[in-house]
C-alpha cells in the first residue's frame, strides 16, 4: 500500500535518518564521560535509537517508501560532527543538547500517529507511542544529568529546554488511546 501523505513520507525518512545520527552521537557521547554507570546508560540510549530506526525502516518497507539518501548523509555528518564535539565540549552540553534534542524527539511519533489516523490506519499506533515515550525517558534522564548544573539557568533561556521548559508537555502515564486533540496538545509547544 502507498501512502499518500507526503508530511507523513517525510517525517518518516527523516525519523529514519535522524536516529543513526542520534546513535552515533551518542557512541562519541559514551567515549567521552567518565563514569561507567553514565556510559553504560547512555550506551542503552544508543541501542534504544538503533531499535527505532529498525522499526521506523519497517514501517517505510511496508509502505514503499524510500530511503532519503539526501537525510542519510546529513546525518551521517552531523552524527559524527556531535560525536567529535563530545569530546572537548565537556560534560554538560553534550547532556544538555541530548536532553532538548529528545524532547521534541517525543512529539515527531506522536504526530505520526496523527497522521497514519488521519488516512485511517491505526495499526502503528502502539509501537509509535512506545517509541514516543522511550524518547520522553531519555529527556527525563538526560534533564536529570544537567538539573543543578550552573550553567542549565542560562541555559534554559537561551534554548527553551531544561527544568522550567519542554519542546513537549507528554504525559509519561498517558495510554496510546489518546485522542487526537490531546496528542496535539501534548505536542503544541
Amino acid at each position: 500500500m502507498l501512502l499518500d501523505h507526503p508530511a507523513l513520507i517525510s517525517s518518516l525518512q527523516c525519523a529514519y535518518s535522524a536516529e543513526r545520527a542520534a546513535a552515533i552521537a551518542y557512541i562519541g557521547h559514551a567515549k567521552s564521560l567518565i563514569r561507567e554507570s553514565e556510559r553504560e546508560h547512555v550506551r542503552t540510549i544508543e541501542r534504544d535509537e538503533w531499535d527505532h530506526r529498525r522499526h521506523v525502516l519497517a514501517i517505510m518497507q511496508e509502505y514503499e517508501i524510500p530511503v532519503s539518501r539526501w537525510l542519510e548523509v546529513k546525518y551521517f555528518v552531523i552524527g559524527k560532527l556531535i560525536a567529535a564535539a563530545c569530546h572537548v565540549i565537556g560534560r554538560f552540553m553534550p547532556y544538555f543538547f541530548a536532553g532538548r534534542l529528545e524532547s521534541g524527539n517525543v512529539c515527531q511519533y506522536f504526530v505520526m500517529i496523527q497522521y497514519f489516523r488521519s488516512l485511517g490506519i491505526s495499526k502503528h499506533d502502539e509501537l509509535l507511542w512506545e517509541m514516543g515515550l522511550t524518547e520522553k525517558d531519555h529527556e527525563v534522564y538526560f534533564l536529570q544529568m544537567v538539573k543543578d548544573a550552573r550553567w542549565l539557568p542560562w541555559f534554559e533561556r537561551a534554548f527553551e529546554w531544561g527544568v522550567h521548559s519542554s519542546k513537549n508537555n507528554v504525559d509519561p502515564d498517558a495510554d496510546v488511546g489518546m485522542s487526537l486533540t490531546e496528542i496535539h496538545r501534548s505536542c503544541d509547544r
